[in-house]
């Protein structure tokens, strides 16, 4: 996302709700100040990773998050009020703090900032706004990210994805957010008592449809899809779920209970018409679950991985795929997933911060 427009207009997260790590830094002087556009919990958490991973490495953190605006129709209005709240909230601290950096959290965060910095990113507007919805955010976009002393994609792809000009000069450093397993996922083989899961907050963009048709082409008498993510109607939109068999919507839930029954399913499926990275797949695949999937554009990460594990578990036939993954599962799948996650592991992603972030942002 390029900072949380298509989901601030219909998602409250990625599949949770963050929590902080480590005390809050006194008022003063700080060594990095992230300025969090926080308008999506996978937003969220990625920055308490990222502060958890600087305070691993030595250095006095603070988080400043933009206080979540009024909604507003249209994408690029939304990108707007979402940039002005973080421009809002990045003055504020710095009035308070003397921070020797600042990370902005997408690209959003930094159109209007106050002060120059890194810019952290999962997927820019020049991918992810095309046409009308980033007609005023791509060429400023494109302005910051030439001005910014360094780049912190997610991933290679979403480095590849913003504009060329712009991201010259050997100032990108790939950061991956952080993944872990959140329990034991238990023996190989061990029986699961939910047969998919799927997220679906903001509808359309997760391909919940899809995921939908598939599902009722294939489910078999005492199979169960969990719907999580998307409430069963949306008063702004009059719009509502399909109340059917074999399917349970649970809404939002708290990040550990989402994890949770991440850990009780066999499957996770997905169809994305877009997907920015995809954490809530990384997040699955940690936890024990098959990964199908349709691929998508946009710096999917998860789906290299995906492919790597069982190529018959991703393509344009959902419904096959979902039920070759319920019926003839890879025995090794889980074992080689969380081989796989080794380079999104927190230890990864700390001796990168340590080794390579830290020196570049307090030089």
């Amino acid at each position: 996302m390029a900072g949380g427009g298509e989901e601030a207009k219909g998602e409250v997260g990625e599949a949770g709700i963050a929590s902080g790590e480590g005390a809050e830094t006194p008022v003063g002087s700080v060594d990095v100040l992230i300025v969090s556009l926080g308008s999506t919990g996978g937003l969220r958490r990625a920055d308490e990773e990222l502060a958890g991973s600087l305070r691993r490495a030595g250095a006095s953190v603070a988080i400043v998050a933009a206080t979540s605006p009024r909604r507003v129709r249209t994408l690029a209005l939304t990108d707007l009020t979402w940039a002005l709240a973080a421009r809002r909230a990045a003055r504020a601290e710095l009035n308070r703090r003397k921070p020797r950096a600042v990370i902005y959290s997408s690209t959003t965060a930094a159109l209007f900032w106050p002060r120059p910095g890194a810019i952290r990113f999962d997927a820019s507007a020049a991918g992810n706004r095309p046409g009308r919805d980033g007609v005023w955010q791509r060429p400023l976009e494109s302005h910051r990210l030439r001005q910014a002393p360094l780049l912190l994609p997610w991933s290679e792809s979403g480095l590849r994805e913003a504009p060329q000009m712009a991201v010259q000069g050997g100032r990108a450093l790939v950061l991956a957010v952080p993944v872990e397993p959140s329990g034991p996922t238990g023996p190989p083989g061990q029986v699961r008592d939910i047969a998919a899961v799927t997220y679906g907050a903001n509808p359309t963009k997760k391909g919940l449809d899809r995921v939908l048709a598939a599902w009722r082409a294939v489910r078999r008498p005492g199979e169960e899809l969990v719907v999580m993510g998307a409430p069963a109607s949306d008063p702004s939109t009059g719009s509502s779920l399909p109340t059917e068999g074999g399917v349970r919507t649970v809404g939002m839930l708290p990040y550990e209970e989402y994890r949770a029954l991440l850990r009780r399913a066999r499957v996770f499926v997905c169809a994305p018409r877009r997907e920015d990275y995809g954490i809530a797949q990384l997040e699955a695949l940690a936890d024990g679950c098959e990964l199908v999937t349709t691929s998508a554009p946009g710096p999917y990460a998860a789906l290299p991985i995906a492919r790597a594990l069982d190529e018959r578990l991703v393509g344009n036939d959902l419904a096959s795929a979902l039920r070759t993954a319920l019926d003839d599962p890879t025995p090794d799948y889980s074992a080689r997933a969380l081989d796989a996650l080794v380079p999104f592991r927190r230890e990864a992603v700390d001796r990168m911060v340590a080794k390579r972030l830290l020196p570049r942002l307090l030089a």
